[in-house]
C-alpha cells in the first residue's frame, strides 16, 4: 500500500510525523470505537467474499476521533493504495478531473472535510462515484459537447465533523456510513499507554489517568498532551512522566 498526499493544505510538519508514528496501522491495533470496528470487518470481509470494490463510505464525528486513522486502516486491510485530499484544497473542477484520473483499479481516494467541496466539484463526482466516469465539457458554446472518460473502480472514503452540511445527492452516493464517537477515559488510558511505548516515554501509572481525564475523550488531544509533557520532563525532570509531573507541565 502507497499513500500520496494529492492536494493538501498546510499542515504542521512536525505534528503530522507525531500522527503517522502514532497511527495503528491494523484494525485490531485500533483502541475503542468497537461497534464502528464490528461493522468495517463485517464490510471488509463481505466485499472479499464477493470479489467487489468497497462501497464509498462516509465517516462522521469530532475533530481527532480517527475517522483518517481509520481510511488507512480500511486501505491496508484491503492492500488498495489510498490517495489523499481534503475539500477545500480541491477547488475547481479541473483539480478533482485530475486526481480522478491518476487513479489506478482498486485506488482509494480519501477527501477529509468532505462536506467543504464545491457544488461544481461536487456534480463531477456523482458520475465518477455511481459509473466510474467523468464527463467534461469540451469547446464553449453551441459547439460545446461532452466528452466521457472511463474511470478505474475505486472507493471514496470521505471523512467530515459536519454531515449535516453534506448536500442530499452527495450523502445518497455513499453506501455505508460510521459514526465515530467519543472514546470513553478507558481507551483514552489504553491510547496514551500505546503511545508512550511508540514514544519511548516512561509513563508511570496513574499519571495516563490524569491525562486521559485532560484529553476530552479525544485521541488527539491526548497524544498532543503526551507529547507537551515528555518535552516539558526532558527539560524539567528526569524524563519520567508522573501524575505531578503531568499537572506541572499542563498547568
Amino acid at each position: 500500500m502507497t499513500n500520496s498526499r494529492l492536494v493538501s493544505p498546510n499542515e504542521g510538519r512536525e505534528d503530522a510525523t507525531l500522527d503517522m508514528q502514532l497511527r495503528p496501522e491494523k484494525l485490531d491495533e485500533y483502541v475503542g470505537q468497537e461497534r464502528v470496528k464490528e461493522n468495517v470487518q463485517i464490510f471488509l470481509e463481505a466485499a472479499r467474499r464477493r470479489k467487489q470494490p468497497l462501497e464509498h463510505v462516509l465517516l462522521h464525528g469530532g475533530p481527532g476521533l480517527g475517522k483518517t486513522t481509520l481510511a488507512h486502516i480500511i486501505a491496508r486491510e484491503i492492500g488498495a493504495n489510498i490517495r489523499i485530499t481534503s475539500g477545500p484544497a480541491v477547488e475547481h473542477g479541473g483539480d478533482i478531473a485530475a486526481i480522478l484520473t491518476n487513479l489506478e483499479e482498486g485506488d482509494i481516494l480519501f477527501i477529509d472535510e468532505v462536506h467543504r467541496l464545491r457544488r461544481t466539484v461536487e456534480e463531477m463526482l456523482y458520475p465518477a462515484l455511481e459509473e466510474f466516469a467523468l464527463d467534461l465539457i469540451v469547446g464553449k458554446g453551441p459547439s460545446a459537447r461532452t466528452m466521457r472518460i472511463e474511470l478505474p473502480h475505486f472507493t471514496l472514503i470521505g471523512a467530515t465533523t459536519k454531515p449535516h452540511l453534506l448536500s442530499a445527492p452527495l450523502r445518497d452516493r455513499f453506501g455505508v456510513s460510521y459514526h465515530l464517537d467519543f472514546y470513553t477515559e478507558q481507551d483514552i488510558e489504553k491510547i496514551l499507554l500505546r503511545s508512550a511505548r511508540i514514544l519511548n516515554v516512561d509513563l508511570k501509572p496513574p499519571a495516563h489517568e490524569y491525562i486521559a481525564r485532560r484529553a476530552r475523550w479525544t485521541p488527539r488531544i491526548a497524544n498532543r498532551l503526551l507529547k507537551r509533557i515528555r518535552d516539558y520532563v526532558q527539560v524539567k525532570g528526569d524524563g519520567v512522566v508522573t501524575s505531578d509531573m503531568a499537572e506541572q507541565a499542563l498547568a
